[in-house]
């Protein structure tokens, strides 16, 4: 009996999520451009339910909710996503240096990381927020609070892959250790780090949304989908799609980022 030919079903399906993700960032800005109201006119009474010229209904000043949910994802996304590659960034610095270096520098790496996780996320937030910008106070928060969490994992996959036969063998060539941590450590770490960098991003997203709702991101009348959140809770009973509209596409974002990341994190396998 022939062989069967090898299935790509389940390499597929595992491509699935971390697609949907580059998709989902590059297509979330042009939302805006399908608005079929400019998301921050009034348009009818407030808290209209859905029907006729707005499938969704209006919000707290009578705008068009699915204006604002299409227009509502691009700066909640993209501070997510600049934070959470500022995250993986520095986590990845200081996880190659204590894997590398070993002792004092990898004691003191840890000593770092131990100090900044005993900090809660949101609570390192909301005191940077008093004093930062919102989009800042995020990035700031995400670094601190996700880079330890990657210099953790890096640094440990560091220190095997140091003694490995690839790594000693452009060691005795003569590179020099940068050169020897680019060529030949990064790219054996290349999987980790990007499903590392799923789990930053949806960090990042959680930060940045609830300080959004707690008034600290983007202002009104500024389309987001968390701030909505904030803004309708009140007219839940008369519109309550004005609070499910924002939250189903916030909610998917984090759970294509997190499949994402699981997905990168298994890698490619043969079927069984």
């Amino acid at each position: 009996m022939a062989p069967s030919a090898p299935s790509f079903a389940p390499a597929r399906r595992r491509a699935l999520p971390a697609t949907a993700a580059v998709v989902l960032l590059l297509c979330v800005p042009l939302g805006r451009y399908a608005a079929p109201h400019p998301p921050e006119r009034t348009v009818a009474v407030l808290w209209a339910p859905p029907g006729g010229a707005h499938p969704l209904g209006t919000d707290v000043l009578g705008r068009d909710v699915l204006s604002r949910v299409l227009a509502g994802g691009t700066q909640l996304l993209y501070v997510s996503l600049l934070a959470a590659v500022a995250a993986v960034v520095c986590g990845t610095a200081l996880g190659l240096a204590a894997g590398w270096s070993g002792g004092r520098t990898a004691r003191a790496v840890r000593a770092l990381c131990d100090l900044l996780l005993a900090v809660p996320a949101l609570v390192l937030a909301l005191v940077l927020a008093a004093a930062l910008p919102g989009a800042t106070a995020v990035v700031v928060a995400s670094v601190l609070a996700g880079a330890p969490l990657t210099a953790r994992i890096v640094g440990t996959q560091c220190a095997q892959l140091r003694d490995s036969g690839h790594v000693h063998a452009a060691v005795e060539r003569g590179e020099s250790t940068p050169a020897v941590l680019v060529h030949e450590v990064l790219p054996a770490l290349r999987r980790l780090v990007a499903a590392d960098a799923g789990l930053r991003l949806v960090t990042a997203l959680q930060i940045a949304s609830a300080l959004a709702v707690l008034g600290l991101g983007p202002q009104p009348p500024a389309p987001d989908w968390a701030l909505m959140l904030s803004e309708n809770l009140p007219g839940a009973a008369l519109n309550p799609w004005a609070l499910l509209a924002p939250a189903v596409p916030l909610a998917g974002c984090a759970w294509v980022f997190a499949a994402a990341a699981r997905a990168v994190a298994r890698g490619p396998r043969e079927a069984l």
